[in-house]
C-alpha cells in the first residue's frame, strides 16, 4: 500500500485493485469512476500549477473539489445528477485512501462534508400501451433488418433489460423450451445474476436467430453480422421511435430510449397486477426502494384519473367559513 502523499499511486490502486477486485463493481461503474478522475485531475493540476503526476493528496482540497463541481455544472453544463455522481466517486476515492492510511482521515473528513445537491424529482418517463405497440409495429417485417429490430425491441419490452445486458447476451444464457417456461439469465450491475421469463411471442421471435449457432456467440447481431454494442442498441431504439410516430403520433412528444422501455416494462407489469417484489427481481434492482418509484408513478396516474371523475360539491345555504365571525375570532386567538 502506498505510503506517499503523491496522488498517482493511490489512484492507480483505487482503479486497478479496489474497484474491480475488492468492491467487485460493474465495468460501467468502474468506467464512471475513471471518467470522474479524468476530468478532476487535469482540473486540480491546473489549479495547483503542477503536472498531473506531481499532484499531492492535499491538492484535492475541499476548495478545489467544490470549484471542480461548480465547473461541471456551470461550464460543462452537467446536470445535478451528474454532479452528485462525480462527487460520489471522489468521496469513494478519499474513503479508500483514508482507510489505508490514518494520516489522511482528517482530509477525508473535510471532503465528506461536501453534500450532494438536492435535485428536482421528475416523473419517470414511460410509454403507454398503444405507444409501445406503435414502437413494436415500426420495424418492417418483410426485411431482415426489420426482423432484427423487432426481435430486439420485443426482447427489451419483455425483459426490461438494460442496453448493455442485451448487447452482451450470449446464446448460452437463453433457455428455450416448448413444454416448460422459457427464460433468460442475465448478469447485471455488480455482477449479480437474475432470471427473467420469456413470453411465447418472444421465444418465437428469437428462436430463428439463435438456432444452430455456437452457445458462446451473442444473441443479437447487426446487419454486418457483428454483435451490437450498447450504443447500437440505443441507436436501434431511437431509429424505430422516429418511424413509430407514423403509427402513434403521441410518441413524438417523448424521448424514447432503452431505459424508457425498461420503465415501460415495470409500469405495465405493475398495472397488470404483478407484485412489486417480483418486478424488483424482474428488473434486477438491489433495493425495493428503487422499484417502489414505479408504484408511486402508478398511484399518481390513478389519482389523476380519479380527479377527472370527482363529483361537483352540492351548494347549500350554509355560510362560507370566512364569513363566520366566531370562527375567525377563534382562529385569530390561536
Amino acid at each position: 500500500m502506498p505510503e506517499t502523499k503523491n496522488l498517482s499511486p493511490w489512484v492507480r490502486q483505487f482503479l486497478v485493485d479496489y474497484l474491480p477486485v475488492e468492491r467487485n463493481l460493474a465495468r460501467n461503474t468502474q468506467k464512471s469512476y475513471r471518467d470522474t478522475l479524468q476530468q478532476l485531475l487535469p482540473f486540480a493540476a491546473k489549479r495547483s500549477r503542477k503536472r498531473i503526476d506531481r499532484l499531492q493528496i492535499e491538492d484535492l482540497s475541499r476548495t478545489n473539489v467544490l470549484e471542480f463541481l461548480s465547473y461541471l455544472e456551470e461550464e460543462r453544463g452537467c446536470s445535478v445528477s451528474t454532479r452528485n455522481q462525480r462527487l460520489g466517486a471522489i468521496h469513494s476515492l478519499a474513503r479508500f485512501i483514508s482507510s489505508r492510511n490514518p494520516e489522511f482521515i482528517e482530509w477525508y473528513g473535510e471532503l465528506a462534508t461536501i453534500p450532494v445537491k438536492k435535485r428536482t424529482r421528475t416523473m419517470i418517463a414511460y410509454l403507454e400501451k398503444d405507444e409501445m405497440d406503435g414502437l413494436l409495429g415500426a420495424p418492417d417485417p418483410s426485411t431482415a433488418q426489420g426482423q432484427r429490430d423487432f426481435a430486439v425491441l420485443l426482447f427489451l419490452y419483455n425483459t426490461g433489460a438494460r442496453a448493455d445486458e442485451v448487447a452482451q447476451l450470449q446464446i448460452s444464457q437463453v433457455v428455450l423450451s416448448d413444454g416448460q417456461q422459457s427464460l433468460v439469465k442475465f448478469r447485471g450491475k455488480g455482477n449479480k445474476e437474475r432470471t427473467c421469463p420469456l413470453w411465447k411471442r418472444t421465444v418465437d421471435t428469437i428462436r430463428p436467430l439463435i438456432e444452430e449457432r455456437d452457445p458462446s456467440e451473442r444473441v443479437f447481431l447487426n446487419r454486418n453480422g457483428q454483435p451490437y454494442s450498447r450504443f447500437g442498441i440505443n441507436g436501434l431504439v431511437k431509429r424505430n421511435a422516429v418511424e413509430a410516430v407514423n403509427v402513434c403520433s403521441t410518441i413524438s412528444s417523448k424521448r424514447v430510449t432503452t431505459h424508457v422501455i425498461r420503465h415501460t416494462t415495470a409500469t405495465h407489469l405493475l398495472r397488470s397486477g404483478v407484485d412489486i417484489n417480483t418486478i424488483r427481481s424482474w428488473l434486477g434492482h438491489v433495493s425495493l426502494a428503487t422499484t417502489n418509484v414505479y408504484a408511486e408513478v402508478d398511484l399518481e396516474m390513478k389519482a389523476k384519473a380519479l380527479a377527472t371523475c370527482e363529483v361537483e360539491p352540492v351548494t347549500s345555504d350554509v355560510k362560507h367559513w370566512k364569513d363566520q365571525p366566531d370562527l375567525m375570532e377563534f382562529l385569530r386567538s390561536l
